[in-house]
């Protein structure tokens, strides 16, 4: 008994000590690893974001209408798990640099970042189309609402020639307009028409910048694996439909006002002559150290789209405005409004997910109906606020230090042209009212 009670002893203090070991050498090369990545250039960072929307209007299908991104009518959403890999690039110098990005994302957002490019059915023929699979049904279905986006991987490359070149080849995100993926990035949880609805959101291609003189740049770049001009595209369909990127910059030289002029350009398929383009003009202004001023305007256009059995020459257009004012270090308020015209019920959709999610079978996972679509202006104003509460509330961990909360507050309306149409659960318009939190680390 005693030599049982010995050996067992001796064993577990030889487990415990090897696993000391390991965890030691583990510990060891963790850090190297780290200080060896951090030595390269390469960083590892992420964010959270995630919110909830009070519809009062109690849709009954639980989606917030035509609201993409914030969509779901009085449900909390993890709307953003979003994790990358990076090592920037200078942006001038002499000497050449090589560098990339990689980003992961899972929640309700990732449907909308997805290179979803070639659609469940052809725009032209209505034919069901074999898409891409690049990050489409990576998982989740089940849930009907989240998943996982592979929105970025591309490297990146500055080239020491004139003022210099930085060129960007992969998947990455669009260049395009005012707002964007990545929760960070923006003022407000919902998202503007412009953005859901009229711009791409990623591409696949080529892509270069080069900056003329301090107040001048220019950017060019190929785009291809889409049969949607150019959009969302992937790695593994429509690769020889090559299209167009390009866009010009202006800045002031004291650097309170630009303007920034983008495009693209595509045909729709390998086998079509139908073009798809859009372009976007965003001029910004600082009118005071406080005050920020943005008005944006897009049109899209898209050749021989099939609506209601016959092919259609379809436009969208759009109008919106941006004003933010910092009250405080830590507070800012910011108002927007917008009206987008889809003139041939062609790009909006009430609720746009259940299309997203439609495979090519007519099969949605994010719903069993079929979402609402007509021509219509639809009119938006949204008022909200960013408070970074860390200094305030004395917040010490690392990560809440850049804690963002947004509350915002959203009304939309639908006018139907040339005939009734009422998308917000059979109703003409709907208030939001909506709380989310980003947490950059």
């Amino acid at each position: 008994m005693k030599c049982v009670r010995r050996c067992k002893g001796g064993f577990l203090f030889a487990v415990s000590a090897l696993l000391s070991v390991l965890m030691n050498s583990s510990n060891v090369h963790a850090f190297k690893l780290v200080d060896l990545l951090e030595d390269s250039g390469v960083r590892v960072g992420g964010w959270i974001n995630a919110g909830a929307t009070y519809n009062p209007s109690n849709p009954g299908n639980g989606y917030n209408g035509t609201v993409t991104f914030a969509d779901r009518a009085n449900r909390f959403q993890l709307n953003q798990f979003n994790i990358y890999i990076q090592r920037t690039v200078v942006t001038e110098g002499n000497a050449f640099d090589l560098g990339g990005r990689f980003d992961f994302m899972f929640g309700t957002d990732a449907i909308y970042t997805q290179a979803f490019g070639v659609p469940s059915f052809d725009v032209n023929s209505g034919q069901p189309l074999s898409r891409g699979h690049w990050d489409l049904n990576l998982c989740c279905s089940s849930t009907r609402t989240y998943g996982i986006a592979l929105p970025q991987a591309y490297v990146e490359a500055y080239l020491p020639i004139g003022n210099g070149i930085n060129i960007k080849a992969g998947h990455f995100y669009s260049p395009t307009g005012y707002e964007t993926v990545p929760s960070p990035d923006n003022f407000f949880y919902t998202h503007a028409y412009t953005f859901n609805n009229g711009e791409p959101f990623t591409h696949t291609g080529l892509v270069g910048n080069y900056a003329v003189n301090a107040n001048w740049s220019v950017m060019a770049g190929a785009i291809t694996g889409s049969a949607t001009g150019g959009w969302d595209g992937g790695f593994d369909k429509q690769l020889g439909n090559w299209g167009g990127l390009g866009g010009i910059t202006w800045v002031s030289d004291d650097k309170r006002s630009s303007i920034n002029v983008t495009g693209t350009y595509s045909e729709i398929s390998t086998r079509s002559t139908r073009p798809w383009g859009m372009y976007n003009v965003v001029l910004q202004h600082r009118v005071t150290p406080k005050t920020h001023l943005v008005l944006h305007h897009v049109h899209g256009y898209a050749g021989g789209v099939l609506l209601n059995g016959a092919p259609k020459n379809v436009e969208w257009y759009s109008i919106n405005t941006h004003l933010y004012y910092d009250l405080l270090n830590d507070l800012s308020i910011g108002i927007r409004g917008e009206w987008f015209r889809d003139r041939d019920g062609f790009r909006v959709f009430s609720p746009f997910r259940v299309l997203a999610a439609t495979d090519n079978t007519g099969h949605s996972f994010a719903g069993n109906f079929t979402p609402m679509s007509a021509p219509a202006d639809y009119y938006a104003v949204t008022v909200g606020m960013n408070w970074k509460p860390a200094k305030r509330l004395k917040l010490d961990w690392k990560p809440m230090q850049k804690l963002n909360i947004r509350p915002n507050i959203r009304y939309d309306r639908a006018e139907g042209i040339h005939q009734a149409y009422r998308p917000f659960d059979n109703r003409k318009d709907q208030v939001l009212f909506s709380l989310d939190a980003t947490i950059p680390f």
